[in-house]
């Protein structure tokens, strides 16, 4: 009975063997909890290398599987999960997003690391975020995403924008340190946006002094698309749209005008019939423009390479008439791994061509259009070149035709830009890795403007605009830097617990670049468009800079909850002198991830870090060859009886000249909770700029032309606060997610050296200057008289002018100014801050929604706080003293009969138009920068051709909230002119419709 019992036992278990050791065919789906198919998912059987990865329909299949195995499914920034293979054939899987997708790689600059040790300040923006806007330049689609960025666009196609992180620190250039691909570049207008993977935003010293010399200003990190391992995926995109404006400035039409002109005293000597026509200049510069881009890229990867190529053609016409922007862009990027080594590189070429605004006279299209007389036609056939100007001062003279400026004269801007990198990298032993890369950035400008004869005076003998000669000009730039790094990378960790990665650099950079300008007149033709024989000119330059840096980098964790991070940087730049060509860039932080330590488990806290930072950073963003004597020609020498040509010194020499130096303190606080549905970021930072370079007065005796010497004797401290927060619930049909970022920045001059102050922009006809910088206040705020309101009567201008009684040019009427030092007199003595031109705070707020098929984002974007210095309500109020058209406020000026007005009378003083208050307004807004709806389709008929097929509509721009008078408050052209509005080409409201296919 026994011997039966142990054979029956025996048969069983041979039985059960023989089960779970026989072969089979399994297959199956992975989706994520919304249901949808991902692919690149690795399913493999657990203990083998027995492996497949998902199609981009989410399907695999896997041979060989016994009933025993199990498998293991893994996907970047989802939960892994383990799964019995059993008596299944067919897997219905469904991923989880994790803890581990917040702890995502987030590049660095030279390298990577997890989000959960990264102890710096670092925002990111990912693809979706940047490709949601159609922009042509990818810092356009940086507005609003991230705390402590300031993007101020503009309407110009082709133009870059104004970037900003975490607000000024320099008397010169603030901008930030573009990298793309580990290749360092002047902006990021030589490539696609559809080619951009993520952005990783450095502001702290613990990230950016690694750049050493160049990192003051914070550094934004691109990185591109890369081949993902699976099949080939081919994807197109394209959208078309139009583009407007519908802002005006309330112009007086003919008949308000000839009543203004009466009130002058002015009577223009024109026909009756001349005054029936009524121009608005403005729609006559304006239009509908059209916008369209197509894009098609084809990604594939293997488990040893990786190929993404893409290419792309944008069109855009601009809001006003004759400018618009052109583009074509190519990109190849690859990586090949055979054993230990890998090799590959990233390549993008792009060809732009820009119509771009024009100006007459210094002026703006703008500014012409809102003070051209209303009874001047456009054309006229009977004059060279087929326009109309004015004739006489009667018709406000200096007010050129702003079609003819920006219509008859020819030209283009043609853009080349290179930019790619080749690389090796061998792993020496386990953990050592060495890389070197060669990367490029080349690029050339050719600009070229033709402008015929004409004389918009229909009256004879009269040439009040007008020009008898044809006239041809050029210029050409072409300019490379060459980068070469060398690095050796250490990762390795002690014990289970103590990770350390060590990195050890070398790098080389050379620039140089070459110009050249010509222009010439042709006073036969106006056929031959090329240098004419008089008036010829010409001029030549060229540059270079060389930069050589040693960078060692160590980072350090305990189990990823006690967190070291220390870089040293060696820097050296021939744009220094001689005495301090090489700086010194140090920093370190150190973070303590709470929510692993014990006394935080079970808890609501799914994430909380507190970090901190400090170190020095340096700026090199100045001229070449300031170090050095330079010369000046055009005088003239004694010789003998007569005179020949002779060159002076223009600037003296400094050979002590050294870095801008910055540092920086920086300390936050990251927290997350409920299995971080709500997340959020607080830091505060504190930078000290020094030894900021700056034009000093020099001795007569030291007979320098320029009669300025630069030297490093400034400083600057900013500081402010930034706040991010994010709500993502992603269950159910309905998905939903809100993320807010605030950012604020303020400035304060500690030294300007032995200058009490220096002034900044000014403003037109002579009046002074808009801003200036003192010690004890921000840059370049707004400085000028202080207005309080209208002389009623004269005693009232006698109780003020008691310095001077009996004047006569201040009357009633006129604007009271504040006498602020008591003299008894209104002059620039009585000068006063008027104004910041910085923000309280700026803000972004991002909402996203998805319901089945359904996606839905709305984007808004905003300022608050910031001063802007209208010049165009001076353009639109100066025609009191003189004529030109301008705001139909003129009609409502001071008279005995009508004293309640806050406009001066007609013609009033020359101070009623000086520097003052009178022309600072509020320029806060909220802006609904974008909104869009898509459908995504599914099903058999389509899942049998498409990986994806969506289509979508959206609108830029559409709603903007603002107290500020002018045509676009988003306002900032650098450092002196920031915050000052000559007449910009306003952002347009757009509307595109698109789609997006991949096979």
């Amino acid at each position: 009975m026994m011997k039966f019992k142990l054979l029956g036992m025996l048969l069983a278990m041979f039985c059960i063997q023989n089960a779970f050791s026989q072969a089979k065919s399994i297959s199956g789906t992975v989706s994520d909890v919304g249901g949808v198919p991902l692919p690149g998912v690795s399913v493999i059987v657990e203990g083998t290398t027995n492996g497949a990865s998902t199609d981009f329909d989410g399907n695999f299949t896997l041979q060989n599987v016994t009933n025993g195995d199990q498998l293991v499914v893994t996907y970047i920034g989802m939960a892994t999960k383990t799964i019995p293979v059993g008596n299944q054939n067919t897997f219905a899987i469904t991923l989880e997003e994790s803890l581990e997708a917040l702890d995502a790689i987030v590049v660095v600059g030279y390298g990577a690391q997890s989000r959960a040790t990264v102890t710096g300040a670092i925002s990111t923006v990912d693809t979706d975020e940047i490709s949601a806007l159609p922009v042509t330049n990818a810092e356009s689609a940086l507005e609003g995403r991230a705390p402590g960025i300031t993007v101020v666009n503009s309407g110009v196609p082709g133009s870059s924008p104004l970037v900003l992180i975490r607000g000024l620190g320099t008397f010169g250039d603030n901008s930030p340190l573009y990298v793309i691909d580990g290749v360092i570049v002047g902006n990021l207008s030589g490539i696609s946006p559809s080619d951009i993977e993520n952005v990783s935003i450095l502001k702290d010293a613990s990230t950016t002094a690694i750049y050493g010399a160049r990192g003051s200003n914070g550094v934004v990190l691109v990185t591109t698309k890369k081949g993902k391992k699976g099949k080939g995926q081919l994807s197109f995109s394209t959208y078309a749209g139009f583009q407007r404006n519908t802002e005006r400035y309330n112009t007086m039409n003919t008949i308000e005008y000839l009543q203004h002109a009466g009130n002058l005293g002015v009577f223009p000597n024109r026909p009756l019939s001349t005054f029936k026509i009524n121009t608005n200049y403005q729609d006559e510069i304006f239009r509908t423009g059209l916008m369209q881009n197509y894009n098609m890229n084809y990604s594939a990867g293997t488990e040893n390479s990786s190929q993404f190529f893409s290419g792309e053609y944008l069109k855009q016409e601009g809001i006003i008439i004759n400018t618009g922007f052109e583009r074509y862009s190519f990109r190849a990027n690859s990586s090949f791994t055979t054993g230990k080594l890998t090799v590959g590189e990233s390549m993008s070429i792009s060809f732009g061509e820009q119509s771009p605004e024009r100006e007459g006279g210094g002026r703006t299209l703008i500014t012409h259009a809102i003070k051209a007389a209303p009874y001047l036609p456009v054309y006229n056939a009977n004059n060279d070149g087929g326009f109309q100007g004015p004739s006489s001062s009667a018709d406000g003279q200096d007010a050129e035709n702003p079609v003819r400026i920006q219509t008859l004269p020819t030209g283009v801007n043609k853009t080349l830009g290179i930019i790619g990198n080749v690389y090796a990298e061998l792993e020496l032993l386990e953990g050592l890795t060495a890389k070197t890369q060669v990367g490029l950035d080349y690029f050339t400008f050719d600009g070229s403007t033709f402008t015929p004869t004409f004389n918009d005076d229909s009256v004879e003998g009269s040439t009040t605009h007008a020009q008898n000669f044809a006239e041809y000009g050029r210029s050409h730039t072409q300019g490379h830097t060459i980068m070469l790094t060398n690095s050796l990378t250490y990762n390795t960790t002690l014990g289970d617990s103590h990770n350390i990665e060590l990195l050890a650099l070398a790098e080389n950079n050379k620039r140089k670049s070459t110009n050249f300008g010509g222009s010439a007149r042709n006073e036969i033709t106006n056929e031959l468009i090329q240098f004419g024989p008089t008036n010829q000119s010409i001029g030549s330059g060229s540059s270079q800079t060389n930069r050589q840096g040693y960078l060692g980098r160590l980072n350090y964790n305990y189990d990823n909850k006690y967190i070291l991070s220390a870089s040293i940087r060696r820097d050296a730049s021939s744009r220094f002198g001689e005495n301090n060509r090489w700086g010194t860039f140090p920093s370190a932080s150190l973070g303590w991830n709470l929510s692993k330590e014990s006394f935080l488990e079970n808890t609501a806290f799914s994430n909380l870090k507190i970090r901190g930072s400090y170190g020095i950073t340096g700026n090199d963003k100045i001229g070449d060859y300031q170090y050095s004597a330079s010369l000046a020609g055009g005088f003239e020498y004694p010789l003998g009886d007569s005179n020949g040509p002779g060159v002076t010194a223009d600037g003296g020499a400094n050979p002590d000249l050294k870095w801008e130096e910055t540092t920086i303190m920086n300390v936050g606080l990251d927290f997350g909770f409920a299995n971080q549905k709500f997340t959020g970021t607080i830091e505060y930072y504190r930078n000290q700029s020094d030894d900021l370079l700056l034009s000093l007065p020099a001795p007569l005796s030291n007979g320098i032309n320029a009669g300025n010497i630069t030297a490093n004797v400034g400083s600057v401290e900013t500081s402010g606060f930034e706040l991010a927060l994010g709500y993502n619930d992603m269950d159910g049909d309905f998905t939903w997610s809100a993320n807010l970022n605030l950012g604020t920045s303020t400035n304060e001059v500690l030294s300007l050296g032995n200058l009490e102050a220096f002034e900044g922009a000014a403003m037109k006809d002579g009046k002074g200057n808009i801003s200036r910088t003192v010690v004890g206040e921000s840059l370049f705020h707004f400085y000028g008289l202080v207005s309080d309101g209208i002389y009623q009567n004269q005693a009232e201008v006698d109780a003020v002018f008691t310095a001077n009684p009996g004047q006569t040019v201040v009357q009633p009427g006129d604007v009271r100014y504040k006498d602020l030092n008591g003299d008894g007199d209104i002059t620039s003595e009585d000068r006063d801050i008027l104004a910041d031109p910085y923000p309280d705070f700026t803000y972004g707020l991002n909402l996203s929604a998805n319901y089945k098929n359904f996606d839905f984002n709305c984007y808004i974007t905003g300022i608050q706080g910031i001063d802007i210095y209208n010049e165009n309500k001076y353009d639109l109020e100066a025609g009191a003293n003189r004529l030109f058209n301008g705001s139909k406020v003129l009609l409502d000026s001071w008279t005995p009969t009508n004293p309640s007005t806050t406009q001066p009378r007609v013609p009033g003083a020359p101070q009623n138009h000086s520097v003052s208050d009178r022309y600072v307004e509020d320029g806060s807004f909220a802006r609904l920068k974008n909104i869009s709806i898509g459908y995504t389709f599914t099903g058999p008929v389509f899942d049998n051709y498409f990986s994806k097929l969506r289509l979508y509509a959206s609108g830029q721009n559409l709603i903007t909230i603002t107290d500020y008078s002018g045509l676009d408050p988003e306002i900032g052209q650098g450092n002196q002119e920031f915050g000052i509005d000559r007449g910009r080409y306003p952002q347009p409201k757009s509307v595109i419709l698109g789609l997006q296919v991949s096979f």
